[in-house]
């Protein structure tokens, strides 16, 4: 990007409070019209609130935003469609009853005689569209059904109809694969090339080397730089993200594992899992990894208690539990921090404090009454503990940002002090500093005699953390690895049903990919064009 080129767009000296919390504090950046522009900080360091704001869901306290070097004033999302901004959201919002076609058009469908919309048209201008975009999907189909990574494409041939010019990415790849990661980096590439500007926002640092030539690091609502990616290390930007260095990501744990407590055996749940056997035992994290599809998710909430089991026993320090009963989990000491935190694990229309305090409302309620201030006491300790940022801990929890909504969920079972805690990806979509704290947090109740089942699609966080990884594949436990014998290899080959030549194996054999085959930007190992999640 040359000096003289002058931004497409650029946030100038922006602010924005709530209340008494200042959101974002003197803030600026460009962004440049061929150039993909990452935004990165901790949760709380005001990226969503800079989102909303180039959106028009909010107007800035002081500062602007200019387009073309002009001031712009965006009142509503209205306005910022108007300007050619266009933001993908981690969770699109389509209408699921209406057509993709019809979803594209809803700001202007195309209209034919007597002023009716021509809906022949509409079908064909989408088609157009998707082939432009190099993607293949139906536009007379419902929106309906459409898969997290459709719907985004669908969005994007939204803000493409509508001649965006500036296209933000709000965290577009929580709940992708690695193969859609690809497809829909393809995809920002070829609006980046063709003169758009990208702005990225996103965790994960291998997907924004992949995509972007410039980053702005935040951090407690200011700017504190905005430099060419080029020559920047990862340990730079977690420097400048969190204001420290971090010693490790993964703490080091000398504990020796205690008895039995949670015993799995011969669980199964037709079409899903099934012969599924494994042992936790105390100050013991054990893992569950495979590919995508694989049944791990499936076989925690069958466990728990959430889903149904049609064979197989649950016993906790010995004692069976009864199935299809997450109450008696609970009374047994179960936990289970799920995946999708906004729809299995958060009431979004509730407080933060009720929420946190959920599962122990029956605790702490007096004679059949549950008063506000108990609630927040006892939810000021573990949203502290877990360095959550919020206004008041009486704010509904969906006013909270993503990561933090997340430590809201793990707040709200680890006050429980559970004696077997199931996490489901535990730190998605958390900054690297809280996945910091949120790792020591499990060693630490490891450490204590917990019994830890974790299932994660990181490969980097099942080696750190674990002590035995527990493979699956196509619904049945493959391997079983101690923490000696698990390797980036060992764990992809046995989750692939493949094993290296020179490894002697009962299983398929075959050979590994070559050196830089089968990796995405997501950096996750592919076979075939299937996400190896780990």
């Amino acid at each position: 990007m040359s000096a003289e080129q002058a931004p497409l767009l650029a946030v100038r000296d922006v602010s924005k409070s709530f209340g008494a919390v200042a959101a974002v504090r003197d803030v600026s950046f460009p962004l440049y019209a061929g150039e993909a522009h990452a935004l990165v900080g901790e949760n709380g360091a005001g990226k969503s609130t800079i989102v909303k704001m180039l959106a028009g869901v909010h107007r800035p306290d002081t500062g602007a935003i200019e387009l073309d070097g002009a001031p712009l004033t965006l009142s509503s999302p209205a306005d910022a469609r108007a300007a050619g901004i266009a933001v993908i959201y981690q969770e699109p919002t389509l209408f699921p009853d209406l057509s993709v076609a019809e979803n594209i058009a809803m700001a202007k469908p195309p209209r034919g005689r007597f002023h009716a919309i021509d809906r022949a048209r509409m079908v064909r201008d989408a088609t157009a569209l998707f082939e432009r975009l190099g993607v293949d999907i139906d536009p007379a189909r419902p929106a309906r059904g459409l898969s997290i990574a459709d719907q985004q494409l669908v969005e994007i041939a939204k803000a493409l109809s509508a001649d965006a010019r500036v296209l933000v990415m709000d965290e577009p790849t929580a709940a992708l694969s690695t193969v859609e990661v690809e497809r829909l980096f393809t995809v920002a590439r070829s609006l980046r090339d063709r003169g758009a500007a990208v702005l990225f926002i996103s965790h994960r640092f291998e997907e924004i080397t992949a995509l972007c030539q410039r980053v702005t690091v935040m951090r407690d609502g200011r700017h504190v730089s905005t430099d060419p990616l080029a020559g920047l290390t990862v340990d730079d930007l977690v420097r400048r993200m969190v204001g420290r260095d971090l010693s490790t990501l993964y703490p080091e744990r000398s504990t020796t594992p205690g008895d039995v407590v949670l015993e799995v055996d011969g669980l199964r749940r037709d079409g899903v899992f099934r012969d599924v056997s494994f042992q936790v035992r105390a100050g013991e994290i054990v893992a569950l990894a495979g590919l995508v599809g694989s049944g791990r998710s499936e076989v925690a909430q069958a466990v728990f208690g959430v889903d149904p089991r049609d064979a197989g026993t649950v016993r906790v320090h010995g004692r069976q539990l009864r199935a299809g009963s997450p109450r008696a989990a609970m009374a047994a000491g179960l936990a289970l921090v799920p995946e999708d935190r906004r729809l299995q694990g958060l009431v979004m229309d509730a407080s933060i404090a009720r929420n946190v305090t959920l599962p122990r409302s029956g605790a702490l309620a007096r004679l059949g009454l549950l008063f506000g201030g108990s609630e927040r006491r006892a939810a000021a300790e573990w949203t502290a503990r877990l360095q959550t940022k919020y206004g008041r801990l009486a704010d509904s929890v969906s006013t909270l940002s993503g990561g933090n909504q997340q430590k809201v969920v793990l707040a709200k079972w680890l006050s429980t002090l559970p004696r077997v805690l199931m996490v489901d990806e535990p730190t998605r979509g958390i900054d690297v500093g809280t996945k910091a704290e949120v790792h020591r947090l499990i060693s630490g109740l490891a450490e204590d005699g917990v019994a830890v089942l974790m299932v994660s699609s990181e490969l980097p966080e099942v080696l750190g953390l674990a002590d035995r990884v527990l493979v699956m594949r196509e619904g049945r436990l493959v391997a079983e690895l101690g923490r000696a014998d698990a390797t980036e290899e060992s764990v992809m080959f046995a989750a692939v049903g493949q094993r290296r030549h020179e490894a002697a194996s009962t299983e398929t054999t075959g050979t590994a990919p070559a050196a830089g085959e089968g990796r995405a930007p997501g950096g996750k190992a592919t076979e075939q064009g299937v996400e190896v999640a780990l």
